[in-house]
């Protein structure tokens, strides 16, 4: 006898096996919002200000970015991180800026800088509270990504403190229905499914079925109901009975017809009644569809990447209802993925948003900006247009950094595609600062439109990057990470041979240092010195 195609042995044995997580489904479609086409350049708060913002700060800091030349450079983006908004919702319940720091709210603050030629950030949490315990987002997707578009923001960096994970846990169900919004339900018993994985009909004749489903816990197993028949296309009313049993969330995906996802949450259970159901608005076709059940979470990579998914569809639809409402252009909001690296995001940060961050906080520290660097470089292959890992934001100006490593810092960021958000204080920039910042070579080499991030062609106390660009031509940078002087050598040939940098093969290249301005030609064979901390950057044609 077989049970869910496994053989009893198999079956028994399964259920002692320790299930591999699953940190990217491959049928979920990329996020595609249609901004961020190369990284995102900008301004925040945070690493220079932290909890001391106010609305002047903000005005003045898009000034400096107007008067220091930023915004021909490239910038657009001033971002509130933390500390923006009111410990209170207003009596609607929306997010209301800090009626102290931001009397004249997020609104008209978005309006000024929008007059000034840039865009409006802002920040909340994947949490019950932001890290700065200020009210967060968690479960009020909808309510809260309608707020920021009605204001006019367009960067959005959602956190991750105070989070909590989705259940692996999935329901007992016993039956569906569906419903338009007038009509009687029509009623489909888990008899009428198809069981697969762990999924298994259990018997119980107190339910108006005789009997429900378990095994769906932790993407073990799934019901498909494939005859779900309704008269004409629109909304309807999808209702989940489940038995109740334990005092712990549940999680379930309905998918319908291979395509939408509907997420349901069911809270801990109290055992006053046997059953309970839950309902979400799904969209169906006339005719026959088909309804799957499933609880895809076998880890907290994955409630993460649903949990912020769940967040970039809702910024999404927000940005598509406040354009239809005011029967205006659509302004798409950028949507940064803050999750500190753990639930390793560049495996599904790309279904999820436009980017991710790699690591813990930045800090102005040479050695962390290295430790940051480490791990970003190696993760090129998981970024692609539209979609950026995120080494934080920028330090250059901050703390005791040396000419040299600030140098270093951006030209590492230009090289790993990552977003150019500045966090130095742009009122009193330096004009060494400010030359570094508003390099335009090396801007171009982030911001061209082939969208690749640079690959480590050779490791040692010389790093050797190399980056694609658009036009065939590819940035070679040469990082000292050492605290001495150092020489190094590199083959440009070896660069030809190598299918994702694919250099074109010449008889003879040229290269142009990006920050000196030499140049230099050579049959491949190129030899640098560099100063402690040093890096250069060549264009190599």
């Amino acid at each position: 006898m077989k049970r869910n195609n496994m053989c009893p042995f198999c079956y028994i044995k399964s259920l002692f096996q320790k299930k591999r997580p699953t940190s990217v489904n491959p049928e979920l479609d990329d996020y595609d919002n249609g901004v961020a086409l190369t990284p995102p350049m900008g301004w925040s708060s945070w690493n220079t200000f932290r909890n001391r913002i106010n609305e002047k700060l903000i005005l003045d800091t898009a000034k400096a970015m107007k008067d220091n030349g930023l915004i021909e450079a490239g910038y657009k983006y001033v971002n509130l991180d933390d500390c923006w908004q009111s410990s209170l919702r207003d009596e609607n319940g929306e997010l209301v800026g800090d009626y102290e720091t931001f009397p004249n709210g997020i609104a008209n603050l978005a309006k000024q800088v929008n007059a000034m030629g840039l865009k409006l950030g802002a920040y909340t949490s994947n949490g019950t509270l932001t890290c700065e315990d200020l009210p967060a987002s968690l479960g009020r997707e909808q309510y809260d990504a309608y707020t920021l578009a009605k204001w006019g923001v367009e960067y959005f960096k959602y956190d991750y403190c105070h989070h909590i994970p989705i259940s692996r846990y999935a329901p007992l169900v016993y039956s569906i229905s569906v419903s338009q919004f007038d009509s009687h339900p029509m009623e489909y018993s888990v008899h009428n499914a198809v069981l697969s994985g762990l999924a298994r009909f259990m018997t119980d004749t107190k339910l108006p079925s005789g009997s429900y489903v378990s095994g769906l816990d932790a993407n073990q197993g799934r019901i498909t109901y494939n005859n779900v028949e309704v008269d004409e296309d629109g909304k309807y009313v999808l209702t989940v009975n489940i038995k109740k049993k334990g005092a712990y969330e549940k999680y379930l995906i309905a998918k319908i017809n291979d395509d939408e996802e509907y997420e349901i949450l069911f809270p801990p259970q109290k055992r006053y009644n046997l059953t309970a159901r839950f309902q979400v608005i799904v969209n169906l076709k006339a005719g026959k569809n088909k309804i799957e059940l499933f609880n895809p979470v076998t880890s907290n990579a994955d409630s993460e990447m649903y949990q912020y998914r769940r967040m970039g569809k809702a910024l999404k639809d927000a940005t598509a209802r406040v354009a239809k409402e005011r029967k205006q252009a659509e302004k798409p909001i950028v949507f940064s993925i803050c999750e500190w690296g753990w639930g390793k995001p560049y495996n599904w940060g790309a279904k999820a948003g436009n980017l991710w961050r790699t690591t813990p906080d930045i800090r102005p520290w040479w050695i962390w900006i290295k430790i940051i660097y480490e791990h970003t470089v190696k993760l090129y292959k998981y970024a692609s247009k539209g979609h950026y890992n995120d080494p934080d934001m920028l330090e250059v100006g901050n703390g005791k950094l040396t000419y040299n490593q600030n140098v270093s810092h951006f030209s590492l960021w230009c090289m790993m595609n990552a977003p150019l958000i500045l966090g130095n204080d742009l009122r009193n920039m330096s004009e060494q600062v400010k030359s570094i910042v508003t390099n335009r070579n090396m801007i171009a080499i982030n911001q061209d439109p082939l969208a690749k991030q640079a690959k480590r062609v050779k490791k040692g106390v010389v790093d050797v990057l190399a980056k694609p660009l658009e036009n065939g031509s590819v940035a070679v940078c040469f990082f000292n990470k050492s605290s001495h002087a150092s020489k190094a050598k590199f083959d440009l040939n070896s660069l030809v041979d190598d299918k994702y940098v694919a250099l074109q093969k010449q008889t003879e290249y040229t290269a142009k240092e990006q920050w000196s301005g030499e140049k230099l030609t050579t049959s491949g064979r190129i030899s640098v010195s560099l100063e402690k901390c040093q890096s250069k950057v060549y264009i190599v044609k």
